[in-house]
C-alpha cells in the first residue's frame, strides 16, 4: 500500500504559477513511476503529467506543455508539479497517483495507477 499526499492547490490569477507537491510514503519512493492528473467539474479526470521512478522519463498533455513541469526528489520523496502561465481552463482537482513501475517507464492512463491521492483543487480567476 502506497499513501500519497497532494499539497500546493490553491485561488490564483490568469498568468500565476503555482507549484503542487506530492509525498508518497508506504514503498521506495526510488520504485515509484507518479504522475498528475486533473479533474473539472463535469468532466472526466484527464491526464496532465508523468514521470518515471528514475525522473529520466516525463510526458505532458497538449494543453499544458511549455506551461507545466513535472520533477522529482527522491531524496524528499516528493513529486512536483510547477504550474506557470496558469489559465482558467486549468481550474480542477489535480490528483497525485502512484505505480510500482519499471526503469524508464512512464504511464498517461489513469487505469495504470493504483495508488491516489485526496487532490488538491487549483482555482484560476480570468
Amino acid at each position: 500500500q502506497v499513501h500519497v499526499v497532494e499539497s500546493g492547490g490553491g485561488l490564483v490569477q490568469a498568468g500565476d504559477s503555482l507549484r503542487l507537491a506530492c509525498a508518497a510514503s508506504g514503498r521506495t519512493f526510488t520504485l515509484l513511476r507518479m504522475g498528475w492528473f486533473r479533474q473539472a467539474p463535469g468532466k472526466e479526470r484527464e491526464f496532465v503529467a508523468a514521470i518515471s521512478r528514475g525522473g529520466t522519463s516525463t510526458d505532458y498533455a497538449n494543453p499544458v506543455k511549455g506551461r507545466f513541469t513535472i520533477s522529482r526528489d527522491n531524496a524528499k520523496v516528493t513529486m512536483y508539479l510547477q504550474m506557470n502561465n496558469l489559465k482558467p481552463e486549468d481550474t480542477a482537482v489535480y490528483y497525485c497517483a502512484a505505480d510500482v513501475g519499471i526503469p524508464g517507464s512512464i504511464s498517461t492512463t489513469p487505469q495504470s495507477y493504483p495508488w491516489w491521492g485526496q487532490g488538491t483543487q487549483v482555482t484560476v480567476s480570468s
